[in-house]
């Protein structure tokens, strides 16, 4: 069974972590078959933690853990600190696979986004294949 951890940072504002598992909620309903869990997973200031997350995706069956970090930039929680959170819980569940994906800031698509936001666009005018609108 394969799962996607969608790590944010987690906020004091109860509405942001609400977006981060609506978002995860909206990725479930696209995955496919590619993944049989999304899991909403925090750093820090919101639950799940990220070792729930990882121990709630184990508990569904999960033997694969796909680990994607929702951070826009290469800061220390991304080059850090998700890192050694992962470790550890790699540590705690030896047979499970669990994969740190590259984070959200570090995709070739980013550029394109911003543009689109900054010409009022839509993400279903994103050309897939560059930047602007198809």
């Amino acid at each position: 069974m394969n799962s996607l951890l969608l790590i944010a940072h987690g906020s004091r504002r109860e509405a942001s972590n609400q977006e981060v598992r609506e978002l995860a909620k909206t990725l479930a309903q696209a995955v496919g078959d590619n993944f049989d869990l999304v899991v909403p997973s925090f750093l820090e200031l919101a639950e799940p933690s990220i070792s729930a997350g990882v121990s709630r995706c184990v508990g569904a069956g999960s033997t694969t853990i796909r680990a994607v970090p929702f951070f826009l930039s290469a800061g220390r929680h991304v080059a850090a600190d998700i890192p050694n959170e992962l470790q550890q819980a790699r540590l705690q569940h030896p047979g499970v696979v669990i994969e740190l994906c590259d984070y959200l800031g570090s995709h070739e698509a980013v550029p394109a986004i911003l543009l689109s936001l900054a010409l009022g666009g839509t993400s279903a005018e994103l050309n897939p294949q560059g930047f602007g609108k198809k």
